[in-house]
């Protein structure tokens, strides 16, 4: 395990380092590992960086309401409204691996146009180790490593938790002081709810997915997974009231894992799974029907995309 302590002081260090007198982004999503990477950066440069939260409209449910608040001592946050930008940027868009493409373009461009606001010239990441493994084993592009435009208008990216798991990161989280809702909080994708629907990314799959993913998380946090989300993968037939439907089939994933290298799926109470079921139909009249994927990860991925 990582010697927190020194870690954090070389990590300051070496950001210092990086970035010298200039100014600097810093892409702040609301998951540990952005946080963790915002928060060294912060107390590293102080003034001479911007933290970005980028609201691309397909984050987690109350996700923009809670980073404004969380972050709020930073008073340089900059909560950009990029909603319309990346659902015209995915339309059309069904190949994963061309998603996390798109996906990680419109990032970049986003943050070059917030840098020039700024004349920042450097920005800063949450890259975690896995993140790089699954990038460059193929197994699957991360928007912020394999995802990545081959022209990037910035001096250099900062990645401070580059060599870290995830597990290391939440360490480093708690000896920062961040709030055990950022600390403790379960992985999320860094191109969002685009990887949990399955083909075109549209408005109406992706509210589905932010809701039934906010209703799998309450549900299972008892139960302390790794990670525990819902993903729309297709349409099945339903009967609602005294019709017939063709609705949403959406999967529920719940796992334990220790770094997300290697997962097992876990084996929740039936009740459970039933009131999981029963409150993502109840809530979605175009929801016809709720799995449960038992896949281990290998052979699966945790994520669907």
């Amino acid at each position: 395990m990582v010697d927190v302590d020194s870690f954090i002081e070389d990590a300051k260090a070496s950001i210092r380092d990086q970035i010298g007198d200039e100014h600097a982004i810093i892409a702040l999503s609301g998951g540990v590992d952005s946080s963790v990477a915002a928060t060294l950066a912060y107390e590293a440069v102080g003034e001479q960086l911007t933290p970005v939260y980028v609201d691309t409209g397909l984050m987690r449910k109350g996700e923009t309401e809670q980073i404004a608040d969380t972050f709020s001592f930073m008073e340089s946050l900059r909560v950009v409204d990029a909603e319309a930008r990346f659902f015209d940027a995915l339309e059309g868009v069904i190949d994963p691996e061309e998603k996390r493409a798109v996906i990680g373009e419109q990032f970049i461009r986003e943050f070059e146009r917030e840098a020039k606001d700024t004349d920042a010239q450097y920005l800063v990441q949450g890259t975690i180790y896995p993140d790089r493994i699954e990038s460059e084993g193929n197994i699957k592009s991360h928007h912020n490593v394999g995802g990545l435009p081959d022209v990037v208008d910035f001096d250099g990216i900062v990645e401070p938790v580059r060599d870290l798991y995830k597990d290391e990161v939440r360490e480093v989280a708690r000896a920062l002081g961040l709030e055990s809702i950022i600390a403790e909080r379960m992985p999320f994708p860094g191109p969002g709810l685009a990887v949990r629907v399955l083909g075109e990314v549209t408005p109406e799959k992706v509210e589905v997915a932010r809701e039934a993913c906010h209703i799998v998380e309450d549900e299972t946090e008892k139960h302390e997974p790794w990670q525990a989300f819902a993903a729309v993968i297709g349409k099945g037939t339903g009967v609602k009231g005294d019709n017939r439907v063709h609705g949403w089939i959406v999967s529920v994933r719940s796992v334990e894992s220790r770094d997300g290298m290697t997962a097992r799926a876990q084996e929740l109470p039936w009740d459970t799974l039933q009131r999981i079921q029963s409150r993502i139909t109840g809530t979605n009249d175009n929801v016809a029907r709720v799995v449960y994927d038992v896949t281990h990860k290998p052979p699966a991925t945790i994520e669907y995309e």
